[in-house]
């Protein structure tokens, strides 16, 4: 029992045993000590004629003192009795009083360190008291989010700069290529590098991006939330890929719900979206098949779901896909086609605005991804879709 339950309840319970315990353990030494009788008084030596009667009477005050005395003990030992359960009664609301008022600052550290995130490391929970144990604890607590908040700042700062210093070096390997290929008669060698070369520049640009998006997501760093939706994103995002989905030959079926709406960052919904449609089409088999819903549960969740048909894939395998660089089978060492973003820029976004992702695959083959948002009522605000 006491290793269930909440700390106050274990608290009420050993406050409340001890103090039965000492309760019984008292009366059992009173009642020890009761025991212990004055001696019956020697008998007189009357006369020979009166000693048979002094002997009879005697004998009968002795019945009834004992009689006297056990129905004394009875009594007080029920009396003892109902006074142990009453005292045990109010050892508990007692012990729960107590335990409260022990624990109430705990509560409140804990309250307070809940409604601290990443969008509010700067604040403390600043206990005030004396030095004592829980004190000591609030401290604790203190430096640490001071050291995460130096953290996030550091890798925001890192992001911010590494947009930058990225970048220029990009853009200056681009105009080069551009010099070198505008020349008067160029080498076809020239012209075959210097198309390789931006395809791996356009690598590296699509993996900066992928990068710099993983890491506003993971910090939840977006201030434009809007109402979104989603049936409106997913149609933009199966119309934008239209041409690669027409090469592969696949099938695209939709299920889409009109008026599915949440809250949050419209340009971070959207790549969520184009995210899943992209591996859809990516990781599908020739002639293969699509299939987007959308949906809720008519208050409170707005639901997107992407089915894909395929070979039939490790579960194991595919809950490890959330993470980045996580790719199936022998994709995972790497790919032409993919960074392994993908779907954990997908996991970074739904986790930011409140959501949940569920990769499952599928028994017949193929992947299922499911993502739940928090509904939003359509209200005053601009409608994004």
């Amino acid at each position: 029992m006491l290793r269930g339950g909440t700390v106050g309840r274990r608290f009420t319970i050993l406050y409340a045993a001890g103090f039965l315990g000492s309760g019984i353990v008292l009366l059992a030494l009173t009642y020890l000590m009761s025991g212990v009788r004055s001696t019956t008084p020697a008998e007189p030596s009357p006369g020979a004629s009166d000693l048979t009667a002094a002997r009879e009477q005697i004998r009968a005050l002795q019945s009834q003192l004992a009689d006297a005395h056990s129905r004394q003990e009875h009594r007080w030992v029920l009396a003892s009795l109902i006074a142990l359960v009453v005292m045990a009664g109010l050892s508990l609301v007692l012990g729960r009083v107590l335990a409260g008022r022990v624990l109430r600052p705990l509560r409140l550290i804990t309250a307070a360190t809940r409604r601290i995130s990443a969008e509010n490391l700067h604040e403390r929970l600043a206990v005030t008291g004396p030095a004592d144990e829980v004190k000591e604890l609030a401290d604790t607590v203190d430096g640490l989010l001071e050291r995460l908040e130096a953290s996030f700042v550091a890798q925001r700062r890192f992001v911010g700069n590494a947009s930058h210093e990225l970048r220029t070096p990009l853009a200056t390997m681009r105009a080069s290529l551009d010099v070198a290929v505008a020349k008067p008669d160029p080498a076809a060698q020239t012209l075959a590098l210097a198309g390789r070369l931006r395809t791996e520049l356009d690598r590296v640009d699509h993996l900066l991006d992928g990068f710099l998006l993983l890491a506003r997501a993971e910090h939840g760093a977006f201030t434009d939330r809007t109402l979104v939706t989603l049936d409106g994103l997913a149609r933009e995002a199966l119309d934008a890929r239209a041409p690669d989905i027409t090469a592969k030959g696949l099938a695209v079926h939709t299920e889409v719900r009109p008026a599915v709406r949440t809250h949050g960052s419209t340009a971070l919904l959207s790549r969520m979206v184009q995210n899943l449609v992209d591996n859809a089409i990516a990781h599908n088999e020739e002639s293969g098949w699509i299939r987007v819903t959308t949906g809720g549960d008519g208050g409170t969740e707005a639901r997107l779901v992407v089915e894909t048909g395929g070979r039939v894939l490790d579960q194991g395998e595919v809950d490890r896909l959330g993470r980045p660089f996580e790719r199936l089978g022998a994709a995972r060492t790497g790919s032409e086609a993919s960074s392994g973003l993908g779907l954990s820029i997908v996991a970074a976004i739904v986790a930011a605005h409140g959501g949940r992702l569920v990769l499952l695959a599928r028994p017949e083959g193929g992947l299922r991804v499911t993502v739940t948002l928090p509904s939003a009522a359509p209200g005053r605000e601009t409608v994004t879709t």
